[in-house]
Formats: C-alpha cells, structure tokens, sequence
C-alpha cells in the first residue's frame, strides 16, 4: 500500500469535500465532524459527478446533480437514483497532512 500526500488538513472545511486528482482518476477527501478524514472515487455512481461538489452533512455527501446520497465512510449509496456503492481507500492525518492510500 502506497501513501500519497493530498494535501493539509486546514486545506478541507470540517464538513467538507476537496476534490484530490492522481493517476489519471479523482477521489473525493472529506473532512468528518469530528475532524476525521475519509477517501471515496471521486465521482458519483449515478452520472460521474464530482462528489467534491456536493452537500457534505455529518457523514453523508449528495451528489450535486441528482441529490443521491453516499455515506462517504462506507462508500455506502444511501439514496437513489445512486444505488452503486463508491469504492473507499484508506486515509490519515499525520502532522496535519492527509494521506491517502491508493494501491
């Protein structure tokens, strides 16, 4: 398993999305309530929309498009039209960097 920098925690609001591009795909890196960080595909199941765009509440990010909903710690489709889970990668905090795993 390979860590990749995405960039400092101060980068993302608590409640909030970055877009992270690497590899010729994207991810979506949020930022939990409790300051927590989580790593999805960056584009929703439904129509290959950037997730980072969305509506992050608590532990739950909606597409901007066609408001289906992810839990992004899970990557669990919680509402339709999204019924196709989102693929998760590992993510840390360390020394006020997000990390991500991507292999």
């Amino acid at each position: 398993m390979t860590w990749i920098s995405a960039g400092k925690l101060d980068d993302i609001e608590q409640e909030g999305a970055i877009r992270f591009d690497h590899g010729g795909r994207t991810y979506a890196i949020y930022r939990g309530p409790d300051d927590s960080v989580y790593c999805t595909a960056g584009l929703c199941t439904h129509e290959a929309i950037h997730l980072a765009d969305g509506l992050v509440m608590d532990f739950e990010v909606e597409c901007p498009k066609h408001s289906g909903a992810f839990d992004y710690r899970t990557g669990e489709a919680l509402r339709l039209p999204a019924c196709e889970n989102l693929k998760t990668y590992p993510a840390e905090v360390v020394d006020g960097e997000v990390r991500v795993a991507l292999g």
